[in-house]
């Protein structure tokens, strides 16, 4: 998070109308991803759970975390957090899962990098609206993964 040089262009699009869930890496056993997550100005999650433990670094613009509890069978928001860039957050069942993400700014554009204790776009989660809850699996926004380990451009350059 303490470099914003790294990130290919193609996970740093933001989408006009959605936000967008780039896959980044994902270990070949599923124990772990990395993903980019792109806000266009206003965009926003739902109020959402994630099931597995999770890390997150805003690297550019950004984030307003909206947590929730529950209360007597209820989700009831909770503490509001603004993330800017090099600052890091955390969810896990164990922490209190349930959260709601949106850009802080409504004419720019926010990325953060979400680490996460499984292939995130694959795990069933759910979606809170009211008092219904609605299975939800995220996928990814990209079609490709590209191989940001490659060093052969790097290389090639001397």
């Amino acid at each position: 998070m303490a470099h914003d040089d790294w990130l290919p262009d193609a996970m740093a699009q933001p989408h006009p109308q959605y936000y967008q869930q780039y896959l980044l890496h994902c270990d070949p056993l599923e124990r772990f991803s990395v993903v980019s997550f792109v806000w266009n100005g206003g965009q926003f999650t739902p109020v959402h759970d994630h099931t597995v433990w999770g890390v997150v670094g805003v690297l550019r613009g950004a984030e307003l975390n909206q947590t929730y509890r529950w209360t007597d069978g209820r989700l009831m928001p909770g503490e509001l957090e603004r993330l800017e860039p090099g600052d890091v957050g955390a969810v896990g069942p164990e922490l209190g899962d349930v959260h709601k993400v949106s850009n802080a700014y409504s004419d720019r554009t926010s990325i953060s990098i979400h680490v996460y204790g499984a292939n995130i776009g694959a795990v069933k989660r759910h979606v809170f609206a009211g008092d219904a809850t609605k299975d939800f699996v995220s996928g990814y926004s990209n079609l490709t993964l590209p191989n940001i380990w490659d060093r052969s451009a790097e290389l090639r350059a001397r």
